[in-house]
């Protein structure tokens, strides 16, 4: 397993920008697409849409990547049931960890590289920079159809230096929830996208609802109307209304994220939008 001391106590590199821009494009030159996932606020299941839309593209029979930078909240070895899998190193080079066999995705998760489920990460700004830099310079990710980066949420340090890291990214899935609570946020979220030059191709409204244990109708719960305003105003779309689902909690719960991609449901079906749309962007490109 990777020694996460050495992930801690590594120093940003030196190199100039020059010799750091010309390893990341040799070492993500074949990767087709590159999207993000971000929310302008934390608790919104924005790492749940980033594993759906890896999973989703991975069962549509792409290739895909999924890079976990959620560095506080590392949700995603947990939903894939890969907490505690072995990351292994060749050639200097860390190999994603499979969450199946039969279906081509690869996962790096902050996560994978911790001792047990308690330890927090607790690092500067420093060490989250090299973290970041790791993930995307020297992580064997391989030749990629899509590659899914889970931002941190919020607009700050952290997703800015990997908007900023990677020059070609293909898109940005913005997620939020149906709640006034929310709505600021995901208004500064589209304007972070505005001024670092990155398309939205569109907002998910997650806990939109609540589906029926007893008939699997949507009951609704808070307006939409909102995240509505905010797409009209920034020129983009909502792309898909995801209810609370009792049963995707526990399949997340359980680590049966691709089982449940797999299972027809209300979720799943107004999910497929998503996919959609991520897939026509990239044609596009």
């Amino acid at each position: 397993m990777a020694d996460t001391l050495n992930v801690i106590n590594k120093k940003p590199a030196n190199a100039d920008g020059k010799e750091i821009e010309d390893k990341l494009g040799e070492n993500l030159a074949l990767v087709k697409n590159i999207f993000v996932v971000m929310s302008g606020k934390g608790g919104v299941g924005k790492s749940t849409v980033a594993a759906a839309l890896a999973a989703g593209l991975a069962l549509r029979g792409n290739h895909v990547g999924l890079a976990d930078c959620d560095f506080h909240g590392p949700s995603i070895p947990t939903v894939f049931g890969i907490t505690g899998a072995e990351l292994n190193v060749v050639n200097n080079k860390m190999i994603p960890v499979r969450p199946a066999e039969n279906v081509n995705l690869g996962i790096i998760s902050i996560g994978l590289l911790l001792p047990d489920d308690d330890m927090p990460v607790i690092w500067r700004g420093p060490a989250k920079n090299s973290a970041i830099h790791q993930f995307f310079e020297d992580v064997d990710w391989g030749n990629l159809d899509y590659l899914i980066i889970d931002l941190p949420p919020g607009t700050g340090d952290e997703p800015l230096g990997i908007v900023q890291l990677i020059k070609n990214l293909s898109g940005a899935v913005v997620v939020t929830i149906p709640q006034d609570v929310a709505l600021a946020s995901v208004r500064k979220s589209l304007t972070f996208l505005q001024k670092v030059n990155v398309e939205p191709i569109g907002i998910v409204s997650n806990m939109d609802g609540i589906v029926c244990p007893h008939c699997d109708e949507t009951i609704t719960l808070f307006s939409t109307g909102g995240i509505t305003k905010a797409a009209a105003d920034f020129n983009t779309n909502v792309l898909a209304q995801l209810p609370l689902d009792p049963e995707f909690s526990k399949a997340q719960e359980d680590g049966k994220m691709l089982e449940w991609m797999t299972k027809e449901s209300v979720w799943k079906t107004n999910f497929e939008k998503v996919l959609d749309a991520v897939e026509k962007k990239a044609k596009k490109n």
